[in-house]
C-alpha cells in the first residue's frame, strides 16, 4: 500500500509505538475513538442511521467494537489485530465518503440480512456494514493484504455492483 495515493479524507493510523508500546493505554485511546466515531456521534450511510451490535459484550464493550479491532471465527476467540486497531478511525470515514469513486460498494445477502461492502482497494481495506429493516450495523473491518483475496473481492464487487440496499 502506497500511502500516497490515499485520498485526504482518510485519517492518520493510531500505531502502538505512539504510546510507548503500552497496550493498556493504547487499547484505551482505540476504544475512545470508537466511541467518538460510533457512539457519542453516530454517522449516516447513504441517511440510514448507524446502529451498534451490542452483545455479545466482552469487558463491557460492543460486539461491534471487538469486530472492528480484532480476528478470529470464534466469537470469545478474538485476538486483538494491530491493522484493524492502527485503522479504528477507518471505518467511519469510508462510510461517510461512500460518494468517492475510488471505493467499491456493493450489497451481498446473507441470510435474511443484506451486506454492504466498501472496498477501498489501494487502501487495502474493507468496511462491512449489515443492513437492517430501518438502520444499518457496522460489521467488522480489516485489512486486506492477499491478493487473492483482493482478487475475489474484485470479482464479488463485478457480480454484485448493481444490487441495491
Amino acid at each position: 500500500m502506497t500511502m500516497d495515493v490515499l485520498p485526504d479524507w482518510l485519517p492518520e493510523l493510531i500505531y502502538l509505538n505512539d504510546y510507548g508500546g503500552d497496550w493498556s493505554q493504547y487499547f484505551d485511546e482505540v476504544y475512545r475513538l470508537f466511541c467518538v466515531d460510533f457512539v457519542d456521534d453516530k454517522p449516516l450511510f447513504r441517511g440510514l442511521r448507524l446502529g451498534l451490535k451490542r452483545h455479545p459484550e466482552y469487558a463491557g464493550k460492543s460486539a461491534t467494537f471487538w469486530h472492528m479491532i480484532s480476528e478470529g471465527s470464534e466469537e470469545s476467540e478474538r485476538t486483538p489485530d494491530l491493522r484493524r486497531c492502527e485503522r479504528i478511525t477507518w471505518p467511519r470515514a469510508h462510510i461517510e465518503n461512500d460518494a468517492d469513486s475510488r471505493l467499491k460498494i456493493w450489497v451481498e445477502k446473507r441470510g435474511p440480512d443484506k451486506r454492504v461492502h466498501i472496498w477501498h482497494e489501494k487502501a487495502e481495506y474493507l468496511v462491512v456494514l449489515n443492513k437492517r429493516k430501518d438502520y444499518i450495523l457496522p460489521w467488522t473491518a480489516y485489512t486486506v493484504e492477499r491478493s487473492h483475496e483482493k482478487v475475489k473481492l474484485n470479482k464479488r464487487w463485478e457480480r454484485n455492483k448493481l444490487e441495491e440496499l
